[in-house]
């Protein structure tokens, strides 16, 4: 699997992260190491996780899996902070004492004593920006944490966390893929500027562009679950449609799968380090690493560009 440097940093990560938001919530723990274990021997490097994923239980389960299936050389681990579900609502706290806490509680989970990457997960207009980026400064000082990002922060906030912080911020994460192209309005110009590299979650749509939903919800997706529906919903629809269509005619004449499309759609994209995938079991994660994640021909690449546009 390629390697790639995450903006002006020296930090490399593999083309593909594998997120873990699944983890301890619909993935268990054998589906879990069978699929880390894949990742890895495909060449994947970065695990994407955060304390609020299943509430810190997928952070516990990567931590279980370190040592016995893996070493924790083997991997490069990126955490978040600043964002809690406590009984299934959200709730954001930037603040520095926040932020500390929950670090230590993530590296207590993970079971080492430092991770490659530490973003502050959101925008907290509750704390002064400074504050938020003292306590990633001190992680990175202090050795918690090899470098420092920040995550779903819109263009300005993200080119104000840049031009505010004393210390060089590498990564900023969010959403991003065919389905959802407004990082590239304010976004990317931003991080391209102050040096950051993107990685992008979601980059196959929630799922909607491998094409399994065209004409029908597949039991068992998160389309045909109650609570995970309405993160599937947004791009269920005329346009989301139109763009699957597009992808899947390009992928027939390529001979390539609607997921390689896309995904290599993304990677091609500017300031864009890597995708983070989110495969639920082992035999999702195969059908991604199966991909090709070559360049697209330039006419496909711009006819995706054309019915994909915001503006479409």
């Amino acid at each position: 699997m390629q390697q790639r440097y995450v903006g002006n940093s020296g930090l490399r990560v593999s083309a593909l992260s594998l997120g873990t938001m699944s983890w301890a919530a619909e993935t268990d723990e054998q589906d879990a190491a069978d699929t880390l274990r894949a990742y890895l021997d495909a060449g994947g490097r970065l695990i994407d996780t955060a304390a609020s994923y299943a509430d810190g239980r997928a952070e516990a389960m990567l931590g279980s899996l370190l040592g016995d299936v893996v070493a924790r050389t083997e991997v490069s681990i990126a955490t978040k902070a600043g964002m809690t579900t406590p009984g299934g609502r959200l709730a954001i706290d930037a603040s520095r004492s926040a932020m500390l806490s929950g670090l230590d509680a993530s590296l207590a989970r993970l079971g080492t004593d430092y991770v490659d990457v530490w973003f502050a997960q959101a925008w907290d207009g509750n704390v002064p920006l400074e504050e938020t980026l003292s306590a990633l400064e001190y992680a990175v000082r202090s050795g918690r944490a090899r470098y420092a990002g920040i995550s779903n922060f819109s263009g300005w906030q993200a080119a104000k966390a840049a031009a505010t912080a004393g210390f060089p911020l590498v990564a900023a994460q969010a959403e991003y893929s065919l389905m959802r192209r407004s990082p590239e309005a304010e976004l990317v110009p931003a991080i391209e500027d102050a040096g950051l590299g993107l990685l992008a979650w979601a980059p196959l749509g929630r799922g909607v562009l491998t094409g399994k939903y065209r004409g029908s919800i597949p039991a068992g997706s998160r389309a045909a679950s109650e609570a995970d529906a309405p993160y599937v919903e947004p791009y269920l629809n005329d346009r989301g449609s139109s763009i699957v269509e597009a992808v899947t005619m390009a992928a027939k004449g390529l001979g390539r799968s609607a997921l390689d499309v896309s995904l290599s759609w993304l990677l091609q994209q500017h300031g864009v380090a890597t995708a983070i995938v989110g495969p639920r079991t082992p035999i999702q994660l195969k059908e991604i690493l199966d991909a090709q994640l070559t360049p697209l021909p330039a006419e496909i690449a711009q006819a995706l560009d054309d019915v994909s546009s915001p503006q479409a």
